[in-house]
This record gives structure tokens, C-alpha cells and sequence, in this order.
């Protein structure tokens, strides 16, 4: 009986062991940022500020912000949905035809909670990854995991993938989402805009015009102050130019 026992909570401890060995890690923003596999904003002197928006392409709304963007000659970077692709294909080639950036946000927008496998996670961005290509023959480096879940197996499989996994600045989430009204998406946007920022706003809320009425009174406004709309990619490179004329000047 004793060596049963014994057995049995071996085996219990290996199970264990086994479980977390390959559950996937979490850690906080500064570890992925630090290892530059995580963004959330860019450090930058230029008045620049970048528009993000998550969930589309939606036959409606997602016009409209592009009209509206035009107008303004702002460039932006849209987290589609792979699964939307297929019956927005005009939308996403105007959006690529117009200097924005189509980035990759999941095939599903599936939560990466930790319950996913590696190969799920793969699956969900390849998916979307390749819909990206076929529309517009090209892809973006960018990947935004719904919910703004992360862990180890996400990046990793990102990484893998071609992508750095981007995020937004904390103080420039909208809530779009929820539709809280438009006087509260544009105090929020307005209230916190910094050089670097990258806003977080969605282009698919059912129901919702929120965001696109809530846009017709924050560029004008960030414009008159001197802001100029970019995409992530172009944030970046100002991070790099700035970074590489302070090397110029210590020398």
C-alpha cells in the first residue's frame, strides 16, 4: 500500500510539473519591452500620433474613417479580422491603396487566455497573415492580439511569424467599444495626446458611429496643434531618426 501511495503521488507530481511546464508564461509590459518583442508606444520628439483601429473591416463605418482620414491627410494602421476579409476586399485594398497599413488581429479575435495551443495561435495569424497578402501583396509587421492578451507563446509565435506584437499607450484607450458616448472618446484622446502615442479606436461597433463622430472633432483639433497622423511604421522610423541623429551629435 505504502509503494502505491508513493507511486501515485509521483505520478501526481509529474503531472503537475508537466502542466505548468507547458502552460505558457506572463510577464509584465517591461520584460516583452525591454527585449523589444512588445510596443505599446514610441519614444519620439516629433508631434506624431498614431490611429489604430481593431475588429474591422465594417461595410459602413470603415469608409467613412477612411473619407474622414483622407480629409485630414492622416495615415493609419487597421487590425482586421481575417474572417471580415473576404467580404470587405475593396475596403482593405482602398485602405493599402491609400499609404495606411493593414495589420494582422487574429483570423477569429479569439482571446489568447493561455487555454490556446501553440498551434492554435499559429493557425489564427497565418490565416489572417496570408488574406493580407492575397487582397493587397503585402504585409505589415504588426500584430495586436485581441484583448491585448500576451504570454510567451504569443510572442513567440508572432516572432516566428514576421511580427512584433503591438499594443497601445495605456492612456490612449478610447473604449470605443463600449460606445461611452462621443464627448468621452474625444476628452480621452484630446486630454492625453503625447508624441508617440498610439491611440486605440475600432472601426467595427455595431450599431455605433461613435468613433467616426468622435474623429471629426479630434483631428482638426490634434492638426491645429502641430500633431501629424502616421502609421506604426512610420512612428517607428522617427524613434530610429531620432535615435541615430543623437549618435551624430555625441560624436
Amino acid at each position: 500500500m505504502k509503494k502505491n501511495s508513493w507511486c501515485h503521488g509521483l505520478i501526481g507530481m509529474i503531472s503537475i510539473v508537466l502542466l505548468c511546464g507547458f502552460a505558457p508564461q506572463a510577464h509584465n509590459r517591461n520584460y516583452y519591452e525591454m527585449r523589444g518583442e512588445a510596443m505599446w508606444e514610441v519614444a519620439t520628439d516629433e508631434q506624431l500620433i498614431a490611429f489604430t483601429f481593431d475588429d474591422g473591416p465594417n461595410a459602413n463605418i470603415t469608409p467613412l474613417i477612411l473619407d474622414l482620414l483622407k480629409e485630414y491627410e492622416a495615415k493609419a494602421t487597421f487590425f482586421v479580422v481575417g474572417n471580415r476579409i473576404d467580404k470587405n476586399v475593396d475596403i482593405i485594398r482602398r485602405q493599402a491603396d491609400e499609404g495606411h497599413e493593414v495589420a494582422n488581429h487574429t483570423f477569429s479575435h479569439v482571446f489568447f487566455n493561455g487555454n490556446q495551443s501553440l498551434q492554435a495561435i499559429d493557425d489564427e495569424i497565418l490565416q489572417t497573415k496570408h488574406k493580407i497578402e492575397e487582397v493587397t501583396g503585402q504585409d505589415s509587421p504588426w500584430f495586436r492580439p485581441p484583448g491585448g492578451y500576451i504570454n510567451d507563446s504569443v510572442i513567440s509565435s508572432a516572432r516566428k511569424h514576421g511580427y512584433t506584437v503591438t499594443l497601445w499607450s495605456w492612456h490612449q484607450d478610447t473604449k470605443d467599444w463600449r460606445s461611452p458616448g462621443v464627448d468621452a472618446i474625444v476628452k480621452k484622446v484630446l486630454n492625453n495626446a503625447h508624441n508617440g502615442d498610439i491611440v486605440l479606436m475600432h472601426d467595427n461597433v455595431q450599431g455605433s458611429t461613435q468613433t467616426y463622430r468622435a474623429l471629426k472633432i479630434i483631428l482638426p483639433e490634434l492638426k491645429a496643434r502641430g500633431f501629424r497622423f502616421v502609421t506604426i511604421s512610420d512612428l517607428v522610423k522617427s524613434k530610429r531618426s531620432n535615435e541615430a541623429h543623437q549618435g551624430d551629435v555625441g560624436e
